[in-house]
C-alpha cells in the first residue's frame, strides 16, 4: 500500500496528466481542423480538382521535406530539453535548466541552419527530380529556410514540456501555427497565386512560431533562477542527441518516405502528379491517428523521465498502461469513422478527383491501428536515455519502407506505396 504522501503525489499526477490530456484534445481538434483546412484551401485555391490536386502535391513534398528534415536536424535536443528539465525540476535544481535549454537551442539551430543552406542551394535540382511541376524547386527553397525555426519551436516547447506546462505547446504548435500559416496564405497569394507563396506562408508561420515558443519558455524558467551549466554540458547534449537525430528523422520519414519514393516515379509515367496529391491528401488524413498518441505521449514524457530517473519503475508502467488504454479508446470512434466513409473525408479536399484515395487511406489505416495499440513505447525508450535502442528500430523500419515502396509502387502505383508504410508501420 502507497504511503499517504505517496498517494497524494500519484493522485496529482494522475490530475497533471488527466488535465494536460484534456488540453491536448482540444488542441488535436484544433490542429487537425487547421492542417486540414490549410490543405482544403490548396486543393481549392487553383480553379479546377486536378490543378489543385497538382498544387497540394507540390505544397505537400516542400512543407514534409521541412518538417521531416527539422525532425533530424533538431538534433533530439527537443527530446534532450523534456528530458533534462524535468530531471533537473524533480530533483529541486531547477536553476540549471535554464543554462542546459540556451544550450540545447544553440545546438539544434546550427545543426538546422548547416542542412538548411546546401538545402537551399540544391533546391532547383532537388525539386527538377522529386517533381515535374515547375516551381517545385523554388517551393523547397522556402521550404529550407524554415528549418531552424521549427527546430527552435521545438526545443523550447520541449523545455516547456519538462516542467509539466503543456498549454506552451498547445497555444503554439496545435493552435497557433496551423492557423497562422491559414491566415497568411491569402496575403501571399495576394503577391503570387502559385504553391510557391503557399510554402512561404508555411515558413513565415514557423518563424513567428519560434519567436513566441521562445519568450514563453524564457518567462517560465525565471522563476528557477539561474545557475551555471555544469562542465562538459555541451557535449553531454551532443552524445544524447547523436543517436536521437538520426531516429528522429527517420521515424518521421516513415509516414513520408513511401510518398517521396512515389513522386520520384511522376517523371517516369508511373505515377500522376494529381495522384500523388491525392495521395498526399489519404496520408494526411490517416495520421490524424497518431496525434493524439503524439499528444498524449507529450504529457507522458516528462513523467517518464522523472520516473525512471528515482527508480520508481512500477508507478511508470501503471501509468504507461493507462495512458495506452486512453489512446485507444480515444481512437476507435475516429478509426471507426473513418474506415466506414473515406470518401467523404477525402471529398472535402476538393470534390470526387479525391474519392480515388480511399483504398490507400484503407491500407494506411490498418498500419496506424497498430501504432496507436502499443501505446507510447518509443517515447519511454527516449525518456529512460535508451536513444541507441530507438535508433536501431528506426533505422530498420526505413530499409523496410524504402525497399518496399520501391518494389512496390511501379507495380500498384500509390496504393502500392500504402502498403508498404502500413507493413513497416506494423512491424
Amino acid at each position: 500500500m502507497d504511503a499517504p504522501g505517496d498517494a497524494a503525489e500519484h493522485g496529482r499526477d494522475r490530475r497533471t496528466l488527466l488535465a494536460g490530456t484534456a488540453q491536448n484534445v482540444v488542441g488535436l481538434v484544433v490542429f487537425v481542423l487547421g492542417t486540414f483546412g490549410a490543405n482544403v484551401l490548396v486543393a481549392r485555391a487553383f480553379g479546377t480538382a486536378a490543378a489543385g490536386a497538382t498544387a497540394l502535391g507540390v505544397v505537400t513534398l516542400a512543407t514534409q521535406f521541412a518538417f521531416v528534415a527539422a525532425a533530424g536536424t533538431r538534433f533530439g535536443m527537443d527530446m534532450a530539453a523534456v528530458r533534462d528539465v524535468a530531471i533537473e525540476a524533480g530533483r529541486g535544481a531547477g536553476g540549471r535548466i535554464r543554462a542546459i535549454v540556451d544550450r540545447a537551442v544553440a545546438v539544434a539551430a546550427l545543426v538546422s541552419a548547416a542542412v538548411a543552406v546546401p538545402v537551399f542551394l540544391a533546391a532547383p535540382w532537388l525539386g527538377a527530380r522529386l517533381s515535374d511541376q515547375p516551381d517545385a524547386g523554388s517551393a523547397i527553397r522556402w521550404a529550407a529556410a524554415a528549418l531552424p525555426f521549427v527546430a527552435v519551436t521545438f526545443v523550447s516547447l520541449g523545455a516547456s514540456r519538462g516542467l509539466k506546462v503543456m498549454r506552451h505547446t498547445l497555444v503554439v504548435q496545435w493552435i497557433g501555427q496551423p492557423l497562422l500559416w491559414i491566415a497568411l496564405m491569402p496575403l501571399a497569394w495576394r503577391l503570387e497565386r502559385t504553391a510557391t507563396a503557399a510554402v512561404a506562408a508555411y515558413t513565415v508561420s514557423w518563424v513567428v512560431s519560434a519567436i513566441v515558443a521562445r519568450a514563453l519558455w524564457v518567462t517560465e524558467a525565471r522563476a528557477f533562477g539561474r545557475e551555471p551549466a555544469a562542465p562538459g554540458e555541451t557535449a553531454r547534449l551532443v552524445r544524447y542527441g547523436a543517436p536521437r537525430a538520426p531516429a528522429a528523422l527517420l521515424s518521421q520519414g516513415l509516414f513520408w518516405i513511401d510518398y517521396f519514393v512515389a513522386s520520384t516515379f511522376v517523371a517516369r509515367g508511373v505515377v500522376t502528379s494529381e495522384e500523388l496529391g491525392v495521395y498526399s491528401s489519404s496520408v494526411r488524413i490517416a495520421l490524424a491517428m497518431v496525434l493524439f498518441l503524439t499528444a498524449v505521449s507529450y504529457v507522458f514524457s516528462p513523467f517518464v523521465a522523472d520516473l525512471h530517473e528515482k527508480g520508481e519503475t512500477a508507478r511508470l508502467d501503471e501509468m504507461f498502461k493507462s495512458i495506452t488504454r486512453w489512446t485507444v479508446t480515444g481512437t476507435i470512434p475516429v478509426l471507426g469513422l473513418m474506415l466506414v466513409a473515406p470518401e467523404p473525408l477525402l471529398r472535402i479536399f476538393g470534390g470526387d478527383a479525391f474519392t480515388g484515395g480511399a483504398d490507400a487511406l484503407r491500407i494506411l489505416l490498418i498500419g496506424q491501428t497498430v501504432n496507436v495499440g502499443v501505446g507510447a513505447a518509443g517515447f519511454v525508450l527516449i525518456m529512460a536515455g535508451r536513444t541507441g535502442w530507438d535508433l536501431t528500430v528506426y533505422a530498420l523500419s526505413f530499409v523496410l519502407d524504402l525497399v518496399l515502396a520501391l518494389v512496390l509502387v511501379p507495380r500498384f502505383g500509390v496504393e502500392g506505396a500504402a502498403v508498404a508504410q502500413t507493413v513497416t508501420v506494423a512491424a
